[in-house]
């Protein structure tokens, strides 16, 4: 693969890691077509240091300058995103960072699928603006978690004046609420998070995969006949939908897009939906491939390399 020109390094392992000259930011002409959206970082200096899926790290783009992420935030490894104590001690001095954008970037599409008296609820709500923004544009039932104590205790008393709005603790895998209990369940960049250290976004590791499942499980239970799950990720269909494509879930899976230059993708799964022939056809080979028996490669041998091994002193 050819390295981008203004790219002062370029390395393949597992993913791409990229290396860059200061302010020269990597836009999406640049990203292998099959990898846009996967990710994205931000720069300081000449390095990369960034959240990706085991795919591609690209720089954040001038318009998202003021998103940068302060160095001292970042941890030691991708793995870093998944730890409960990462985020505790992040909060604590991190008032604000919007994964994806702010709400501002995709509120005309999010306003299609979600109304203002609808019941709502955000997964791993973070220290993100998008819940006040949400609550300022008419959204007045809004119901937040987050794993992280720290974060909920100060968006709690950030917007103790906000009627309505409500913080807790609790993990996206095991939700404490009745089933049917929200018109719209809203995750952005959450389950990006936990897939951040695989090896491959093609097959997530059985611990991600399960614990997506569980998420997606819960997910489905709280939302009332006919509810939105609204999935805001890096993730082009390609990865996220052989995860969202199940007939299980009972929901139908509706991709859209958002941003200038570099596409993020916005999911919208309605409970009660049948999957559209074109993702009951990927679920199905999904399941055929993985129910298909390994493949043996048998290796012969010809009469000159059966001599030469013969031939060799042991």
């Amino acid at each position: 693969m050819q390295r981008p020109a203004h790219c002062s390094g370029w390395q393949r392992g597992d993913g791409f890691n990229l290396l860059i000259k200061p302010d020269d930011p990597i836009m999406e002409k640049d990203a292998p077509a099959v990898l846009r959206g996967a990710a994205w970082g931000q720069c300081s200096g000449t390095a990369v240091r960034s959240l990706h899926v085991g795919s591609f790290t690209v720089t954040n783009r001038p318009q998202d300058r003021h998103q940068e992420i302060n160095m001292e935030y970042l941890p030691d490894n991708n793995s870093g995103y998944q730890d409960v104590d990462y985020w505790d001690e992040r909060y604590k001095t991190e008032r604000c960072f919007d994964w994806l954008g702010s709400f501002s970037k995709f509120q005309p599409l999010l306003e299609k699928h979600v109304h203002v008296e609808d019941s709502i609820l955000i997964l791993g709500c973070g220290n993100s603006s998008m819940s006040g923004d949400m609550y300022r544009a008419g959204y007045r039932s809004v119901t937040n978690i987050d794993y992280s104590s720290v974060c909920i205790r100060a968006m709690r008393a950030r917007h103790a004046g906000c009627p309505g709005m409500t913080w807790h603790q609790m993990d996206a895998r095991r939700l404490s609420f009745p089933d049917a209990s929200f018109d719209v369940v809203i995750e952005k960049a959450t389950l990006d998070a936990f897939m951040v250290d695989e090896k491959t976004p093609w097959e997530p590791s059985p611990p991600a995969a399960a614990f997506i499942h569980q998420a997606l499980t819960e997910v489905r239970r709280c939302l009332k006949p006919g509810g939105r799950f609204v999935s805001v990720t890096f993730a082009s269909p390609l990865l996220r939908k052989r995860l969202y494509a199940r007939s299980e879930y009972d929901w139908s899976v509706r991709k859209y897009g958002y941003g200038d230059g570099f596409e993020y993708f916005v999911y919208v799964m309605t409970k009660g939906e049948p999957l559209s022939p074109e993702d009951a056809a990927l679920e199905k080979k999904l399941l055929e491939d993985a129910n298909a028996p390994p493949t043996t490669v048998v290796t012969t041998l010809s009469e000159d390399e059966e001599d030469f091994l013969f031939n060799i002193d042991c």
